[in-house]
């Protein structure tokens, strides 16, 4: 990118917190306007032990995804400019190894993402934007509240 400009952007929000998704947004499009595909994802944690799992019908992940890929996609159709070139991501596992993996399967050049949840807020930076930061290949955007 010796230009400054990115082809490819990775927007990680949490559609139950607007402080993930607000100014990181607004940063993510700017960033888009020369033309960058702009990737929204959400995670839904991994329930991790089977013993949890158990207590939850079968298809109750499938149809969770499903149902968080519908809100995913109607919130990109309210917050999303026409014209703004976007796909949607709904991942499934932990949220930071999801969001590193997601990048770099989508081959992003930068990742624009909240510094940290609303009631992590005495924390400067968020164990997941910690994570992500540490860890990734791209650009990482972290904005701060």
């Amino acid at each position: 990118m010796g230009d400054g400009t990115f082809k490819s952007i990775l927007l990680p929000i949490d559609l139950a917190s607007e402080p993930s998704w607000k100014r990181p947004l607004n940063l993510a499009l700017e960033l888009a306007v020369g033309g960058a595909m702009l990737h929204v994802m959400t995670v839904v944690p991994d329930f991790g032990m089977s013993i949890v799992g158990s207590y939850f019908d079968e298809g109750f992940e499938k149809n969770a995804l499903d149902d968080v890929a519908k809100q995913l996609e109607a919130w990109t159709a309210d917050h999303v400019p026409d014209g703004v070139d976007h796909r949607i991501h709904v991942a499934h596992g932990t949220i930071y190894a999801e969001i590193l993996r997601v990048a770099d399967e989508l081959q992003c050049d930068a990742i624009v993402m909240a510094a940290h949840r609303p009631e992590l807020k005495d924390y400067l930076l968020g164990p997941n934007a910690a994570r992500v930061m540490r860890h990734a290949g791209q650009s990482v955007l972290v904005v701060r509240d």
